[in-house]
C-alpha cells in the first residue's frame, strides 16, 4: 500500500477480483483526507493461472470528486503494463505516459482514468459524472472519451433482507459495455468487464460475495438486450426469402452453382437450384445477389464469447455458430438463452463446459479432483445442454480418463488442452477426441535444433500414424502463434488487414501483442513448422476445424483460413474446416454445415470469390442465420467498429 503519512484514513474497501468466476485476487482502498482533498490508495492484484498481475494506484480528488491527480503504475493482464500520470492544475493537465510527457488543456467535463482497474477509479468516476449532471460523455485522461448511463435498478434479497443497487452501462474503456452496480451512497458493488487481454473480470465487493453468480447471469442478460433492443429483430417477419443471382460454392464437394436460386421458409432452405429452373414464391423476399459468392455460414471451432459485444461482431465476420470452449457457467448458459429466444443478436452457441483440477494454474470454480467429483460435473453439464466436456491444463491423469468415460457413457465428446505432466498421446489413449491447439500436436514432433519439426523423423512419422488410427480431431489455431511469435516491430496489417477499423481500445490492446524481433526470429521455424503441420495432418485424413481462441473479434476466423491456404491447403479446403467438417465432428451436419435442401439457413454473401482468393472472406455483404438476414456493417457499428 502506498503510505499517506500525516493523513487519517476516512474509509476503505475491498473487492474480490475473479476470472471464470474463480476469486484470483483482490483489490483494496483507503481513503485519507488532508483539507478538501481526499486520497484514494489503492492495492490490486490478482494471480493469473500462476501468473501474479499486480498494480498500485494513488487518485486524488477534492471532497466533492473534482480530479487533482492519479498515478497508477503495473500490470493491466499477464501480458500488459500501464505507468501513468496525470496532474491537473489551473485547468490544465500535466500527462505521463511510459515517460512520454504531455501538457493540454482540459476539457470541460474530464476524469482521469487509464481502463478497466481499478475498479475504485471507476467507482469515483461514477460520482463525478452525477456530480456534473450525467452527461452524455466524460473526456478520459490521458485520452479517449467514456460514456455512462444509469440503466435502471436491481431488486435483489440478500442475508434475507431486499436490496435495490443503482446499474449502469459504462462504455469506452474496454471494448464495448462495462455493467457497474452502486449501493445507495455510490460505493461500488459490483463491476462486470473485462481485463487488458480481452478476458471477463469481475470485481465483487468483499461483503456481497454470494451475489456474484446472479449478478454474472444479469450481465449476460442486460448485455445481449442491448444489441436486441437496437436491432428491432421482428423474427416473424421475412419467413420466405428468395437468394437469386449468386454463385453458391457447395463445400461437400459435389458441383457449385452459378446464377443460384435459394428459397428459404421459417429458417429451412426449401429449394436450390438455378435461378431459371426453380419458381419463387409469390410471398417471398427478393435479395439478389448477382455476381456475389454465397457460402455457408462460417463456424469457429475454439471461441471464448466473454462478453455480449462477440455476437455481433461474429456475425459480421459470416460466423453463425461457434463452439464456446470454456466460459463461466452462469453467464454462457445466459448468453446462449438470450441469443436462442431472440433476446440477443449471436450466433449459434456450442457450449464445451470447462473442467479442471488442482493447484496454482488451474482455471475457474468448476473442478474435479476425485472420482465422484468428475462423474458429478460430467452430469451438471449433459443435464444444462453442453455439447462437450472441455478439459484443462491441471486435470490429473487418474481424473482424465474417469470424465472421459462418463462423458462417452453419456454420448458427449471431450476436447481441451492436453494436462500438465501427460504426453498428447497419453490424452487421447485416455480418451481425448479432440485436442484445442496445434502446441500439443507439435509437441509429439521430432524437433530440430532451430525448434522446426523433422517430418521425416520415425517419431514424427508415428505420431501422424498415432493420431489417425485414433481419429483425432485437431483445434489449430495457428492464428494465436502468429500473434505471440509476431516481431513487434512488424505492420500489425499484415495480420489484420482491418486493424484500423478496430475500436479504438481493442487497438490498444493488440499493438504490443508479439515478441522482440529477435525473440521473434528465433522462433519463426517454430510457427513455420505448425503451419506445416495443418497441411499435413489434412494430407493424412486427420480432421482440423478451424478456431481462434479469441483473438481479434470476429476477424481471427478470417486469419485462421488465410493461414492455412498459406501452409498450402487450397482455399476450398480451408473453407470446409469451418464449415462442413466443423458440423461433421459436431455430429450436425445431418441440418448444418452445407448449402443443402432441409438444412438449416446459415450462409453468408461475398462481394468476391474466395476460391480464387482467400482474403475474399472477409468481403462480407449479408449474412443470413436461421433465416434471419444481417447488415454487416449495422452488427459492426453496433459494436464500436469503424467501417
Amino acid at each position: 500500500m502506498i503510505n499517506c503519512q500525516g493523513q487519517n484514513g476516512i474509509d476503505s474497501g475491498s473487492f474480490f477480483l475473479h476470472k471464470f468466476a474463480q476469486n484470483i485476487g483482490k483489490e483494496t482502498y483507503v481513503i485519507s483526507k488532508n483539507g478538501n482533498e481526499l486520497t484514494y490508495d489503492v492495492n490490486f492484484k490478482f494471480i493469473d493461472r500462476g501468473s501474479p498481475v499486480p498494480l498500485k494506484a494513488k487518485l486524488v480528488t477534492t471532497a466533492d470528486h473534482e480530479p487533482v491527480s492519479l498515478f497508477i503504475k503495473g500490470n493491466t493482464s499477464r501480458f500488459s503494463v500501464i505507468n501513468d500520470s496525470i496532474r491537473i492544475k489551473n485547468n490544465k493537465a500535466n500527462i505521463w505516459v511510459d515517460s512520454v510527457v504531455s501538457n493540454e488543456t482540459l476539457k470541460p467535463v474530464s476524469f482521469p482514468v487509464a481502463g478497466y482497474s481499478p475498479g475504485t477509479v471507476q467507482m469515483i468516476l461514477l460520482k463525478y459524472w452525477i456530480k456534473h449532471g450525467r452527461p452524455k460523455s466524460v473526456a478520459m485522461l490521458p485520452k479517449g472519451e467514456v460514456q455512462i448511463k444509469k440503466d435502471g435498478a436491481e431488486a435483489l434479497v440478500f442475508a434475507g433482507s431486499n436490496l435495490v443497487l443503482d446499474r449502469y452501462i459504462i462504455s469506452g474503456l474496454i471494448w464495448g459495455n462495462e455493467i457497474a452496480w452502486t449501493d445507495s451512497k455510490g460505493k461500488l458493488v459490483c463491476l462486470i468487464t473485462n481485463d487488458a487481454e480481452g478476458d471477463k473480470l469481475e470485481m465483487m465487493r468483499t461483503e456481497y460475495e454470494t451475489l456474484l453468480p446472479q449478478l454474472i447471469s444479469k450481465a449476460a442478460t442486460y448485455g445481449m438486450k442491448l444489441f436486441s433492443s437496437s436491432m428491432k429483430m421482428d423474427v416473424s417477419k421475412n419467413k420466405t426469402l428468395a437468394i437469386l443471382g449468386g454463385n453458391v460454392i457447395d463445400v461437400e464437394g459435389n458441383q457449385n452453382i452459378n446464377n443460384a436460386a435459394i428459397i428459404i421458409e421459417n429458417g429451412i432452405i426449401t429449394k436450390l437450384g438455378t435461378s431459371a429452373n426453380t419458381a419463387v414464391p409469390a410471398n417471398a423476399t427478393i435479395i439478389r445477389a448477382d455476381g456475389k459468392t454465397i457460402l455457408p455460414g462460417l463456424w469457429d471451432m475454439h471461441a471464448h464469447f466473454q462478453q455480449a459485444e462477440w455476437g455481433p461482431a461474429y456475425l459480421a465476420a459470416g460466423v453463425t455458430t461457434v463452439r464456446d470452449c470454456g466460459n463461466e457457467y452462469d453467464y454462457i448458459n445466459a448468453i446462449k438463452s438470450a441469443i436462442d429466444s431472440h433476446a440477443g443478436v449471436g450466433p449459434l452457441i456450442l457450449k464445451a463446459g470447462i473442467v479442471d483440477g488442482p493447484g496454482a494454474m488451474a482455471l475457474g470454480i468448476v473442478r474435479a479432483t476425485t472420482k465422484e467429483e468428475a462423474i458429478k460435473v460430467v452430469n451438471m453439464y449433459k443435464d444444462n445442454g453442453f455439447a462437450q466436456i472441455k478439459i484443462y491444463s491441471s486435470i490429473k491423469p487418474d481424473i482424465l480418463k474417469v470424465i472421459c468415460d462418463e462423458a462417452h457413457r453419456l454420448g458427449l465428446t471431450v476436447t481441451g488442452h492436453i494436462p500438465q505432466n501427460m504426453s498428447t498421446q497419453a490424452g487421447i489413449d485416455s480418451g481425448m477426441n479432440m485436442i484445442n491447439h496445434i502446441q500439443y500436436v507439435y509437441s509429439m514432433m521430432k524437433k530440430n535444433k532451430d525448434k522446426s519439426v523433422d517430418m521425416n523423423d520415425s517419431t514424427s512419422l508415428a505420431a501422424i500414424q498415432f493420431l489417425k488410427a485414433h481419429h483425432t480431431v485437431v483445434d489449430a489455431t495457428v492464428g494465436v502463434y502468429e500473434m505471440v511469435f509476431r516481431p513487434v516491430n512488424e505492420d500489425i496489417l499484415i495480420m489484420e488487414p482491418n486493424y484500423y477499423n478496430l475500436p479504438l481500445p481493442l487497438q490498444q490492446l493488440f499493438t504490443t501483442m508479439g515478441m522482440p524481433a529477435e525473440a521473434a526470429k528465433a522462433n519463426k521455424p517454430r510457427f513455420e513448422s505448425m503451419l506445416a503441420l495443418v497441411k499435413t495432418l489434412h494430407d493424412n485424413g486427420i480432421t482440423v476445424v478451424a478456431g481462434t481462441d479469441m483473438g481479434f473479434p470476429g476477424y481471427s476466423l478470417p486469419r485462421e483460413l488465410e493461414l492455412y491456404v498459406q501452409a498450402g491447403l487450397t482455399p476450398m479446403q480451408a473453407i470446409q474446416t469451418a464449415t462442413i467438417s466443423a458440423a461433421q465432428v459436431m455430429n450436425m451436419d445431418k441440418t448444418m454445415g452445407s448449402i443443402k435442401t432441409g438444412k438449416q439457413a446459415d450462409l453468408l454473401i461475398l462481394d468476391a470469390n474466395p476460391l480464387t482468393e482467400i482474403r475474399n472472406v472477409r468481403k462480407v455483404f449479408m449474412v443470413i442465420k436461421e433465416g434471419q438476414q444481417y447488415d454487416p456493417h449495422v452488427l459492426h457499428k453496433m459494436v464500436g467498429f469503424g467501417n
